[in-house]
């Protein structure tokens, strides 16, 4: 059984075509270029923006012409992320699903249900003759996971409606009505390459199978950040014995929690035993620390060839006692939302180029002066650390609306299908909905969506039956709004 086996078969047939085709952020001209062919072949109205997003348009059915004009909203790229030893060219090679038992899943890579499925659901109301609607429009959009720059950059004409569902919420009876904005934090240190002592030996340590996650909506999750623990035990080796570092590199998406790491150490030959031994006894540490969370992490060691070079001491010691010290996690809880994460910050990546090292953060906000408050807490550390700080472009938030007359819709639609009464939240992650509104004030939104599971993680999952219901349920919308 595959999953074009799974009902509704109109969805997860188009869902299976879409996990075929490569889509990295930044990298979307395949999962474009099947748009586009896909509007062709099915006689579809289509058109394009210079960035690349794409809009198609349905025609309402006969007798509907005057209902208001509905836009189905999702992004074509996807968070590309393996698990260590699996091999996968994401700018090649398709995604292998995989059933288990009531979820679906990719073997050892991300599944790019996130957003995948709002995709495949908008393409599938373009063609499906049995919808009784208004007329709808499906606007997908490039480069959410990394800059949002489709939504922020959108070409005139390309949103032509006055309610916008976007599909890219993910948990099933719940509607979306709010998300946090968001800006990147970019700390960079300059280090002088010295030449490798021969007289050390190099400690391969390798941090894997941490449970990681999206950094917003899994941030109040407590998992272990490998980022901070892999400079948590390098500083107090440095506090024992001479320490080089020669390589470092973890984390792979800026807005995903890490979940492995990587550093390479020259030790005294007489103390390389006792640094396994500590070693071997943090990762006894860490494991009772984190019991409820990391249940699959290894922290292993291996002897490797001297490397070339270094990074200097006092370059090391800067970045080690920065990383280790850096802001992490929740900031502030909301006071309006119970349970909500108002504030967060994630410590994403550390990456090495040439005498450069980049340490990547992202930080996530519902209040926008406090989204600018912790990008500048983050800024404050990593120049006391000597670093040089860059900032990427901000996106908004989305400030909920309980007076919405489609969120009345959505709940009323639901209860009469399900029999109970959706919950309503406001989401610590980005959405592009908060862009939208930058340009079309006007616009009145809600975001909803199947259950999905670790997204932005190799744990990405998505759950079959409520895929269903987020079907059913999203017909349903578009023809009461029609009707009505």
């Amino acid at each position: 059984m595959t999953i074009k086996d799974l009902n509704p078969a109109l969805v997860w047939n188009i869902f299976d075509q879409i996990t075929k085709v490569p889509r990295p952020s930044k990298k979307e001209e395949k999962i474009r270029e099947y748009l586009v062919n896909f509007a062709k072949e099915h006689g579809i109205e289509y058109k394009t923006d210079a960035i690349g997003n794409v809009a198609m348009f349905r025609p309402a059915t006969k007798g509907y012409e005057n209902a208001p004009r509905v836009i189905l909203q999702g992004h074509m790229d996807m968070v590309c992320v393996a698990n260590d030893g699996v091999e996968h060219d994401f700018d090649n090679d398709p995604i292998k699903t995989v059933i288990d038992g009531e979820w679906v899943r990719a073997e050892g890579t991300t599944l790019g249900a996130d957003n995948g499925i709002g995709v495949a659901a908008g393409l599938a109301v373009m063609i499906d003759k049995d919808l009784v609607t208004g007329p709808v429009q499906a606007l997908f959009t490039v480069d959410e996971e990394t800059s949002m720059g489709g939504a922020n950059n959108l070409g005139e004409g390309m949103i032509e409606g006055d309610i916008l569902l976007n599909l890219d919420s993910e948990e099933d009876g719940e509607i979306c009505m709010g998300c946090a904005g968001g800006v990147g934090t970019k700390a960079t240190f300059e280090f002088t390459p010295t030449p490798a002592p021969a007289n050390l030996k190099y400690i391969d340590i390798l941090f894997k199978d941490f449970q990681g996650g999206h950094s917003g909506t899994d941030i109040d999750a407590e998992r272990a950040c490998v980022n901070k623990l892999i400079m948590r035990f390098i500083w107090n080796t440095m506090a024992k014995r001479e320490v080089k570092l020669a390589y470092i590199k973890t984390g792979d998406k800026h807005n995903a929690i890490p979940v492995k790491a990587e550093a390479i150490i020259g030790v005294k030959p007489e103390d390389v035993d006792a640094t396994i031994a500590e070693l071997e006894a943090f990762t006894a540490t860490i494991k009772n620390e984190y019991k409820h969370t990391e249940k699959d992490m290894k922290i292993l060691s291996s002897i490797v060839d001297a490397p070339a070079t270094v990074i200097d001491d006092c370059t090391t010691k800067r970045l080690v006692a920065s990383v280790y010290t850096a802001p992490h996690g929740v900031y502030h809880m909301s006071k309006e939302i119970e349970g909500l994460v108002e504030t967060s910050t994630n410590l994403a990546t550390i990456n090495m180029d040439g005498n450069k090292i980049y340490v990547d953060t992202l930080q996530r906000s519902s209040v926008e002066s406090r989204k600018d408050e912790m990008a500048e807490i983050v800024e404050a550390h990593f120049t006391l650390a000597g670093a040089s700080i860059t900032h990427s472009d901000p996106y908004p938030g989305w400030a909920p609306n309980m007076e919405s007359p489609i969120l009345n819709v959505a709940i009323d639609v639901y209860k009469r299908l399900f029999g109970e009464t959706p919950k309503t939240s406001a989401l610590h992650a980005g959405l592009e909905t908060g862009l939208f509104l930058i340009n079309y004030p006007n616009l009145d939104m809600i975001s909803f969506g199947p259950t999905l599971r670790g997204v932005h993680s190799p744990k990405e999952k998505m759950h079959i039956p409520a895929v269903a219901k987020f079907w059913t349920y999203l017909t349903s919308i578009l023809e009461t709004i029609a009707k009505k």
